[in-house]
């Protein structure tokens, strides 16, 4: 539930903050009608500042990232044509379509030998040549030759679709899965859960309720898994307090999430944003933060809120640690899919430029491991100490 925090209303512009204020004090549950104020108030540096205090009585200074390694391990996706958002995906005769052999798959892994990668992030499209043998097969692989690194792969639309040509349950491909050397589910794959939105922008895809569906069935076997909004491109602000009500639901449901991520839209390279034109253009800085603060506010249950530096630019990553957020998406190793749809920030990023990024914020730099656990502290030096 709600914590109570001692919140800074000398900081607010806008009146139509202070009941939300309020609330905060009292460590009362903001309303969807919260929700949508946060979203449409001018006062963006006010909603900052209550996130900010609610993050500071969650977790304090401490920013915490991980060491991990992304595998996009098939491009080849049944829904070529009818997710227009996506620059990524292959049709599997198409120019660019890939599926990796497991060879191809270990080629990748094996960065992670030198003990430094702590966590695979396994995601690819559709394919209907990637079934339940296949990604069983390459999970016991990972764990047999690199059984200290953490497996988090296959969003909920991917565990449906092996579901679906595998004619099984999603509990029985997650079992299966689980079995094999999965540990948890990524969040990405949820876009907007309106079912408006989703017929713009991601018509046959796994529809919202099913979304839910998939992460309550991993939830319940035991598996942890994140969360994600795709904002940014046709979705009111009514969709996006929808989108978060469900998610919200789910954790009290459950508490199996471990992190939400809001995930900002690129228009480059993909059919939707050249049906959009110039109003469509992406997002910007004044609407990554504010959605980011409005998830800590609204997710009163989520103990985590990640910035992800490779969708927004490392300097928007940094800001955006005073408007809420404790975690950023870590030092990664090659990333794909947004970098196929115009992302121009670096596929990966040293532990040294992390440092300095968090540093650099007044935090408190700290690595984690995939549940969260904190693992080390990289605390400020005494003056004349070389920095860790």
């Amino acid at each position: 539930m709600p914590l109570a925090v001692d919140v800074p209303r000398a900081a607010l512009r806008d009146p139509a903050l202070v009941p939300i204020a309020d609330k905060l004090a009292s460590g009362s549950r903001l309303s969807e009608r919260d929700a949508l104020t946060l979203f449409e108030t001018p006062d963006l540096l006010g909603v900052g500042a209550l996130a900010d205090a609610v993050n500071r009585a969650k977790n304090g200074d401490v920013v915490t990232f991980a060491s991990n390694q992304h595998i996009n391990p098939t491009n080849v996706c049944v829904l070529r044509k009818t997710c227009v958002f996506c620059g990524y995906a292959r049709l599997p005769k198409e120019e660019g379509a890939f599926r990796y052999t497991m060879d191809q798959v270990m080629a990748e892994a094996e960065q992670a030998r030198n003990g430094l990668t702590r966590e695979f992030h396994i995601v690819g499209g559709l394919d209907m040549q990637a079934g339940l043998a296949y990604y069983t097969e390459m999970f016991r692989m990972l764990k047999r030759e690199l059984p200290h690194v953490h497996i988090k792969a296959l969003t909920a639309v991917e565990i449906a679709h092996i579901a679906r040509i595998e004619k099984l349950s999603w509990r029985d491909v997650l079992i299966a899965l689980r079995e094999a050397g999965l540990d948890t589910l990524p969040g990405g794959g949820a876009e907007t859960f309106s079912a408006a939105v989703r017929e713009q922008i991601a018509d046959k895809k796994l529809g919202g309720a099913d979304f839910i569906g998939v992460h309550r069935a991993a939830h319940e076997l035991g598996i942890r898994s994140n969360c994600t909004m795709l904002y940014g491109h046709v979705e009111t602000m009514a969709d996006r307090v929808e989108h978060l009500a469900m998610l919200r639901q789910l954790q009290d449901e459950t508490g199996g999430f471990l992190a939400y991520i809001p995930l900002a839209y690129h228009p480059d390279d993909n059919a939707l944003g050249k049906q959009l034109g110039r109003q469509g253009r992406g997002t910007t800085g004044y609407d990554d933060l504010r959605n980011l603060a409005v998830g800590r506010l609204f997710l009163d249950n989520f103990q985590h809120i990640k910035s992800h530096w490779i969708m927004v630019t490392p300097f928007l990553s940094q800001a955006s640690l005073a408007f809420g957020v404790n975690d950023l998406e870590g030092t990664v190793v090659r990333e794909k899919i947004y970098h196929a749809v115009g992302a121009q920030t670096p596929q990966g990023m040293s532990l040294d430029a992390l440092l300095t990024l968090i540093r650099g914020a007044g935090k408190v730099p700290a690595e984690r491991d995939s549940f969260y656990r904190i693992l080390w502290r990289f605390d400020a030096p005494p003056e004349g100490a070389e920095a860790a």
